[in-house]
Parts: structure tokens; sequence; C-alpha cells
């Protein structure tokens, strides 16, 4: 006999489940019940359902399926990153990051959106693997809450920011990042202001998200301030340029009045001139816009080498000095592979 395979009730459409329900003798508050079980308490199992009765959870059963995802590996660098590797129903595995800064009492979260990426910046890990596929709703959903359990046993208290600056990139998964950070929202009582996305780049999708009503922080992974190199760098711009980029940017804070960065990854005698810090600042004209200018961290296969640090503190005053925002921002995790562009499922 052929084997039935059952919905997974988290990405199932919820007006479907709510008259499939009621079809079958739900009471109608019984749909407030088991939406609180699934997002509001985060719950992944039908039988601690203990509000409903014996005979509707086993409905559920029959029904569905709850693909959650477990914790796989944990690594702690000596910085006191975690990387937190998750394995998927589908045996595939993911990779988030929590990042304590003690001092501020900040907790964050790097969480993932695809499984791999389809991009091939010649920098990043991640992009080696090639894209394996589109993370859910509920799996992007999933690894904010089991890193904020984490961070609560850990640290004494819950996750303060959430950067989608894991593997892959946000804006091509667009449908379920936004799906997720709605949930999160709603259901887990987060600000938007305390939710980033980074992206490499995608002029439309920018613009796209500005009219979402979400007003979520964007970091644009930026990493070199003209076309040539950052062609060569990051092919997706040769699509997306700079210049369509800035037009979108504009728009994005035009419209959300929310805050925007660009991250930019010193590499040594490439990007890092003077001439390089002039081009920068040209692109910090457009709108009010803070610099991270991040250490790069080896990867295997790769040829770049980061900057020194003299040439990294002349470049970062070269910025500083026509009124730009710019913070030097040390790597984290890079002994366990947590790092900017490592994620790359490494045993």
């Amino acid at each position: 006999m052929e084997k039935k395979f059952k919905a997974n009730i988290l990405d199932y459409d919820s007006d479907k489940l709510a008259l499939l329900l009621l079809e079958n003798g739900f009471e109608k508050y019984r749909l407030a019940q088991i939406h609180d079980w699934l997002w509001v308490k985060a719950v992944r199992d039908f039988d601690l359902m203990t509000n409903l009765s014996k005979s509707q959870r086993q409905f559920l059963k029959d029904q569905f399926e709850i693909f959650g995802i477990k914790i796989d590996k944990i690594q702690t660098s000596q910085d006191g990153t975690l990387k937190i590797r998750f394995l998927l129903h589908d045996n595939l595995k993911i990779e988030s990051v929590l990042i304590p800064v003690l001092e501020d009492k900040r907790y964050t979260v790097c969480v993932s959106s695809q499984a791999g990426c389809s991009l091939t910046c010649s920098f990043c890990a991640t992009g080696k693997m090639g894209l394996l596929r589109q993370l859910t709703v509920s799996e992007i959903f999933d690894q904010y809450i089991q890193v904020n359990a984490i961070c609560k046993e850990q640290y004494g208290q819950g996750l303060s920011n959430i950067v989608f600056m894991g593997m892959g990139e946000p804006l091509l998964n667009y449908k379920n990042v936004v799906g997720a950070i709605r949930k999160l929202c709603k259901e887990q009582e987060l600000s938007s202001r305390r939710i980033t996305i980074s992206t490499a780049g995608i002029a439309k999708m920018i613009k796209k998200l500005a009219d979402e009503d979400l007003s979520v922080n964007l970091a644009l992974s930026l990493h070199a301030a003209n076309d040539e190199k950052r062609n060569e760098m990051m092919p997706i711009n040769m699509h997306n340029n700079l210049s369509a980029l800035m037009e979108a940017l504009r728009y994005y804070h035009r419209v959300t009045g929310s805050k925007i960065s660009y991250e930019y990854i010193a590499f040594e005698h490439y990007n890092d001139s003077d001439q390089d810090a002039k081009n920068l600042v040209k692109l910090c004209s457009h709108f009010p816009v803070m610099v991270n200018i991040i250490e790069y961290n080896p990867v295997i296969g790769v040829d770049y080498v980061k900057s020194t640090d003299e040439r990294l503190d002349h470049f970062a005053r070269m910025v500083r000095r026509h009124g730009v925002m710019i913070t030097v921002r040390k790597s984290r995790g890079k002994d366990i592979d947590a790092a900017c562009g490592q994620l790359a499922n490494q045993d």
C-alpha cells in the first residue's frame, strides 16, 4: 500500500484548516487554542495540547504532521558566540548563531532563510553549497524560538535582536521571510525595529519590502563601492547595480524611516584603498546610513586576505572624516566557522 504523506500543519493554509476542523466537529474556540499552541507556545507535539480532548488530538495526528526543527549540534566559540546546527525533517541542515554582547545585555540571533544559497559571492562559504531549498515560515520562526530558549537558559533573558544574516538571501525567499517576520511580531510580540534583513541587493524586492508596512531595518552587503569590483565579488550586482540599489534604498528609507546600514568586508589591497574610501563616502550621501566595516573571515578555497588593522583604521578614519557613522567590527565566532560568510555546515 502506498504511504500517505500528511500535510505539515505549520504550513497549512489557515482558512482551509479552520474549515476542515469545523466540518469535523471542532468548536470554533478550539481554532484559537490550536493556533495558540502552534505559534504562541510553539509546541511541536499534538499530545502536549492538553486543553484539547484525546479524540481531537488523535484527529490532528491522523491528518497532519508537525515538522519542527531539531538541534543537531551546538558549538561554543572562545568569545562566547554559539553556533547551533538544526536538522530539518528532510535531513537537510541549517545553522543559526547566537551572539551575546554581555556588557550591553544585547543578545542577537542570526537566522538562516535558505538551506544553502543560490548566489555565488566569491568570499562566502554558503554560496559554495548552492541552493538546496527555501526554508518555510515555520522553519524560520522556529530558529528564533529554539535559540531564544537557549539564550534564556544561558543568560537568564531572551533574545533582543534578530538579523537575517545566516544562510541564504532573504529577499529570494521573500514570501516566507515576510511571513515569518509577521508571525514573530504578532505571536511573539516582537518589535520590527529589532529585526534586520541583510541582503546582497535585489532592487525590486527592496522596494516591495518597503510597501509591506513592516519597517524592519535593512542592511546592504555592499563590500565594494564601485560596480566593477562589486561585479567581480558579487555577480548579482550585474543585474542590480549600485545606481539601481541606491534608488531602491532611497525609496525604502523614504517610505519606512527605518535604519539602513552597509556591511563592508575589507580585503587587503582590493577594496581598502583611499579611492575605495572616497567611493564609499559618495554612497553614503543618499540617505542616513551606518557603515559596519567587517574583518574578513577565511574560507577554504578563497584567495582573499583580510586587511591589516592599520589599513582598516586608516580606511575608517578617511570615511569618518566626512561625517559618516562607521564602526570597525571584530568578527565573532570565527574559531567555530560562525562568523560572516563562514556558515556551511562544516563538521
